[in-house]
């Protein structure tokens, strides 16, 4: 069985490790705990993952956030993945830092990078997994935020969110979304 993780973020140096980025950065926490490396392909940087007999195809796209919805239908195509086994790893202004919450499907929430992906496969009926960053901005400071930096603090807890995020990722794939979701939305 193959599975495509598509973490969302923007490339360039100007966004990295940036809140917005945090799709990225699960998919690099997953990547290097697993000892393999991303190649630069064709709309993203992408990593193939073995997990007890099933194969990840991690994508990390080359497109920018707005227009994430072309990478992932182009490596859903060429992999040959069906949309069940879809799952979008999602920066979310809703929750709490480092909160995680799997989905089955949903609305965009103003969220443009998954807005592109709905508008380009169709459909909101995709798996995602929010990872919360927090809303601590001034009225009209949402979009300086997300494009900023986590803090001191949450930058501390990080490494611990991140391996949670991997792990909810690879429950995913091997236990199915319902018991993912079981296991990791209360953590």
């Amino acid at each position: 069985m193959k599975y495509l993780i598509a973490g969302l973020g923007n490339i360039g140096e100007e966004y990295r490790d940036t809140r917005h980025n945090i799709g990225f950065m699960v998919l690099d926490a997953l990547a290097k705990a697993s000892n393999i490396v991303f190649s630069d392909k064709r709309y993203g940087a992408v990593a193939n993952m073995s997990l007890k007999g099933r194969q990840l195809v991690l994508l990390k796209p080359s497109t920018y956030m707005n227009l994430s919805g072309n990478a992932v239908r182009y490596w859903m195509q060429q992999e040959k993945i069906p949309l069940e086994n879809l799952l979008v790893v999602v920066d979310d202004l809703a929750l709490p830092f480092g909160t995680i919450r799997l989905k089955g499907k949903g609305s965009d929430a103003g969220h443009n990078g998954l807005k592109h992906i709905a508008a380009t496969l169709g459909t909101q009926n995709y798996a995602r997994l929010r990872f919360g960053i927090g809303n601590d901005f001034p009225r009209g400071g949402q979009i300086d935020y997300v494009l900023g930096h986590f803090s001191e603090d949450d930058m501390h807890t990080m490494p611990e969110r991140l391996e949670t995020a991997g792990e909810a990722v690879k429950a995913f794939c091997l236990a199915g979304l319902n018991n993912a979701m079981n296991q990791f939305n209360n953590k």
